[in-house]
C-alpha cells in the first residue's frame, strides 16, 4: 500500500482545473493552498504498479506544471 504526498504546482491560471483533474482521479486526495498557487496531493494506492501508473498519469496532465514528492512510504 504505497502512500505518497506531493506538492503539485499548476500551470499559470490553472489551479482550479488542476484541482478538478486530480479530484476526479481514483486514489487521490487534494488539499489546495488558500494563499499560494500550490496543492498538496496525497495518493494511497493498493500496490506499486498502480502507484507508478497513477503518477505517470498525473505527470501528463496539461494543468500540471511540476510535481515534487515530499513523502513516500511503501510496505515491502
Amino acid at each position: 500500500m504505497p502512500i505518497f504526498s506531493f506538492l503539485a504546482y499548476p500551470e499559470k491560471s490553472m489551479k482550479d482545473q488542476l484541482i478538478k483533474d486530480l479530484s476526479e482521479m481514483q486514489y487521490c486526495e487534494v488539499k489546495p493552498s488558500e494563499n499560494r498557487e500550490v496543492l498538496i496531493l496525497l495518493t494511497d494506492t493498493p500496490d506499486e504498479e498502480t502507484s507508478k501508473t497513477l503518477i505517470d498519469t498525473i505527470k501528463d496532465l496539461k494543468s500540471l506544471q511540476s510535481l515534487s514528492m515530499t513523502f513516500g512510504h511503501t510496505d515491502l
